[in-house]
């Protein structure tokens, strides 16, 4: 094993300070895309309000059943911990209750892996009634398998006249069961606020609204485009999960004389926790029930390739693998000059297979270049569907009160690279 660790300036007294781990397991990290940089780690720790401060990457043959990283990388990352006066430790994989409640007691500080951190940035990032009992419903799923890890007193019993539970039942089976009953509780509460969107679904889909959604890896800038296309003021902010509830707003096609229904939903990332995706199922169903989708690329990023497999594995997985695609390579004005393409719209055959090539326009959100092209490529698309009635729908023009917004919009950020 071997390890690497770089050093940062002493940061805010406000800000947590973190140490980043991330394990290389070889040949199966390389099929799980393993981040040599820990870069993405160390955003998704700003995002969560914690500063890094350190980095450690391990190299293992397989993790260690108690410690994950082993006793001497352990002991590393503890006197790493110490030097640096650090708040907590993140780890990049998911970790076993029984290795975070491990590592915590040799290191001496909270110890949380990826499924967390995302978990809490979630937490922090949803606004809407729908984004808060999707975020809570996964967040107790997460808790349900980790109850060994936070209480002390689960080893005692409680029993006795006048005690819950009965004599003899452990504190832990009473604590499930609390959890158990939250869950119930906040699936029933989702799925009246379910079946609210999906109503509103099935109206737009029975008035022949074109139905166009933005997908894309997290920060590839589905929020900046969808303003810049709409003149939204939707939340947009060079940060992970910038927007975590769908906003749909109409989108006037000149080009076919109509307007079509634009939503954007979450963004995905590595490793996004199942349970997220179960539980953000309603959301991504927008994406599944749409007509045409939109991947935003973010052109300038160095982990392009990986970025784009990562959203088709999630699309597969949602079940809107098969939807139309158009390609939206955004961030244009981030490339040097001999890096930018020399066509604005091509296309090209995705990774997802398919022998069609897909449609691929290459635009720069906050410059606005490209964004014509985009919009003949959706009309094209449109037009080519017979069913969808070529004509504006009142309901869905830009000034219309009925606009679906389940956002709350903000100009505060700077939303050049959302």
């Amino acid at each position: 094993m071997s390890a690497t660790s770089d050093h940062t300036a002493t940061p805010p007294s406000e800000a947590a300070r973190a140490i980043l781990v991330g394990v290389d397991f070889g040949r199966q990290s390389a099929k799980q895309g393993f981040d040599e940089s820990l870069d993405e780690l160390a955003l998704l720790a700003e995002s969560a309000g914690d500063t890094p401060v350190a980095k450690v990457i391990a190299r293992r043959q397989a993790p260690d059943a108690a410690l994950f990283v082993g006793s001497g990388k352990a002991d590393e990352i503890k006197l790493l911990v110490q030097a640096h006066q650090a708040h907590t430790v993140l780890f990049d994989q998911a970790i076993s209750p029984a290795q975070q409640r491990n590592l915590e007691k040799v290191l001496g500080v909270p110890v949380a892996d990826r499924t967390a951190l995302i978990l809490e940035i979630f937490a922090a990032r949803a606004q809407s009634h729908e984004g808060k009992l999707q975020v809570e419903l996964a967040r107790l799923q997460y808790l349900a398998t980790r109850l060994v890890r936070r209480w002390s007193h689960l080893e005692r019993q409680s029993g006795g006249i006048g005690m819950r539970g009965g004599p003899g039942e452990a504190q832990i089976e009473l604590d499930r069961r609390m959890i158990d009953d939250r869950i119930k509780k906040t699936k029933e509460r989702l799925k009246q606020v379910q079946k609210q969107r999906s109503t509103q679904r099935r109206s737009r889909s029975r008035n022949g609204v074109f139905k166009v959604s933005l997908v894309g890896y997290t920060n590839a800038g589905k929020s900046t485009l969808f303003n810049a296309l709409t003149k939204a003021r939707a939340y947009a902010a060079n940060q992970l999960f910038a927007t975590l509830d769908t906003t749909t707003r109409s989108l006037y096609l000149e080009q076919a004389g109509a307007s079509v229904s634009l939503s954007d939903t979450v963004g995905f990332i590595r490793d996004l926790p199942h349970k997220l995706v179960e539980a953000f199922r309603a959301t991504l169903q927008e994406a599944a029930d749409a007509d045409l989708l939109l991947h935003v690329v973010d052109a300038s990023s160095p982990a392009l390739e990986e970025q784009i497999t990562e959203v088709e594995r999630v699309l597969a997985e949602i079940g809107a693998a098969d939807v139309p695609q158009i390609l939206v390579y955004n961030k244009q004005d981030l490339l040097a000059d001999d890096q930018r393409p020399r066509e604005i719209v091509d296309a090209v055959l995705r990774a997802a297979g398919g022998t069609d090539p897909t449609p691929r326009v290459f635009v720069s959100s906050l410059a606005g270049s490209g964004l014509a092209e985009l919009r003949q490529l959706i009309a094209t698309a449109m037009l080519a569907q017979p069913l969808i009635p070529a004509e504006r729908d009142p309901r869905f023009d830009a000034d219309s009160s009925q606009s679906f917004d389940f956002d709350e919009p903000s100009s505060s950020e700077d939303p050049s690279q959302a």
